[in-house]
């Protein structure tokens, strides 16, 4: 049964010749949002998306054990057989409130939103239109609705409406997705400019604001917000698991009959629903983000902070438009390598390698924490210089300055 995978099995073997399993590293101890133990020693964290610290938030601590004490540890079922607990109610109606959007229904993980909304939205004689750049649970939706699924290039409005055209003289509905910040290289969608095309089509449009949740935006709704189409957008579709530092995922918008999505969803109908300690701690989590916007700003300040240091230690970047910081890898060797000897040097970032990254480019990817200390960002900074210029990536001198 498991012969078809002795391929991915060698790829895995020879990812780890060089040091260890980037698949399996094991903790022994988590100290705080930014830092924890592995193998006796303490390492630096850059690569959590715990982009507001949220996930040791005294408050939201106290929530969830307050709820597991009154209601237990778990549901033992879906919300459809087990029933709804007040706290999902009074989660999907905060949300909704904070998102400004009449409607929130709340999965299990962000993965079964994208997974429970696209399916059921997008059927057979229906047409979705993705990024290229896509994550994985959005291309599984679609899978799972058996709509047409036509991409088009990354972040090129000209392209979508090209393929938009081609296809209107077809039946059914068709739905643009978009992420307001892509996940390997944290660059955002052209909003406003996928807005005009959408018009121009009259076509429907789902956001998913997994990483800009909470980052993007005066009050931390995302890329949607940050760029004034809101009203543009019909479905938002998002994560606990990032910014509000816990796990879980949701799909919010302002249509009726909007319980059926509840039944039409296999993600939400067959799956477990969230436990009351979670739940309890994302609502305090949505509270801490609305009463704390000083966190989006030490963010910001942050993550130009370490995307500053990186560029002049001698490394090529993009632009800055979010917390996360990817650099290019040369080749995948050079990038398990990278990622092996910065682990030694205490800093642990994630490995990205195809074909999860664009193009399938091997990557090595940070995400930047409001909690995390300017010494901490300089103390990273310093040990990607070093190994930069070890596996001869940036020159010594300004390696050297920078270290």
């Amino acid at each position: 049964m498991l012969a078809r995978f002795r391929a991915l099995r060698s790829d895995l073997a020879m990812v780890t010749t060089v040091g260890r399993d980037p698949f399996g590293v094991a903790f022994d101890a988590i100290l705080s949002a930014t830092e924890a133990i592995l193998d006796g020693k303490r390492v630096l964290l850059l690569g959590t998306n715990n982009y507001l610290g949220l996930t040791f938030d005294q408050d939201c601590i106290d929530s969830a054990v307050a709820a597991t004490m009154a209601q237990g540890t778990g549901t033992t079922g879906s919300r459809i057989a087990n029933g709804t607990y007040g706290g999902h109610a009074a989660l999907e109606q905060r949300l909704a409130r904070f998102l400004g959007r009449r409607h929130a229904m709340v999965f299990t993980t962000g993965y079964q939103a994208n997974l429970g909304t696209l399916s059921a939205l997008a059927g057979r004689g229906d047409h979705l239109l993705l990024d290229a750049d896509s994550h994985a649970s959005i291309y599984d939706g679609a899978k799972l609705g058996n709509a047409q699924v036509t991409r088009f290039r990354h972040n090129d409005p000209d392209d979508l409406r090209r393929r938009l055209r081609l296809l209107a003289d077809q039946p059914g509905e068709k739905l643009i997705v978009l992420e307001g910040i892509y996940s390997m290289l944290g660059d955002t969608a052209p909003l406003r400019e996928m807005v005009e095309v959408k018009r121009e089509a009259g076509a429907w449009l789902l956001v998913d604001e997994a990483h800009s949740l909470g980052v993007l935006g005066a009050h931390g709704r995302g890329l949607a917000e940050a760029e004034g189409v809101e009203a543009d957008v019909d479905f938002v579709v998002g994560t606990f698991s990032k910014s509000l530092g816990a796990i879980g995922g949701f799909c919010a918008f302002d249509l009726d009959d909007f319980d059926s999505l509840r039944v039409a969803a296999r993600a939400y109908m067959f799956t477990a629903s969230l436990p009351p300690s979670i739940v309890a701690s994302v609502f305090q989590a949505i509270e801490a983000m609305e009463a704390q916007p000083q966190l989006r700003d030490t963010l910001r300040r942050n993550g130009q902070h370490l995307h500053a240091g990186l560029a002049a230690a001698g490394f090529a970047l993009g632009a800055m438009p979010s917390p996360i910081v990817s650099l290019p890898m040369p080749d995948r060797e050079t990038a398990i390598r990278f990622w092996n000897q910065l682990l030694d040097a205490g800093v642990y970032t994630n490995l990205a390698l195809g074909p999860a990254t664009p193009g399938g480019k091997p990557l090595l990817r940070m995400s930047v924490s409001a909690a995390l200390t300017p010494a901490q960002i300089e103390t990273a900074i310093a040990a990607l210089a070093q190994t930069g210029q070890r596996l001869g990536l940036v020159a010594a001198g300004l390696a050297a300055v920078e270290s």
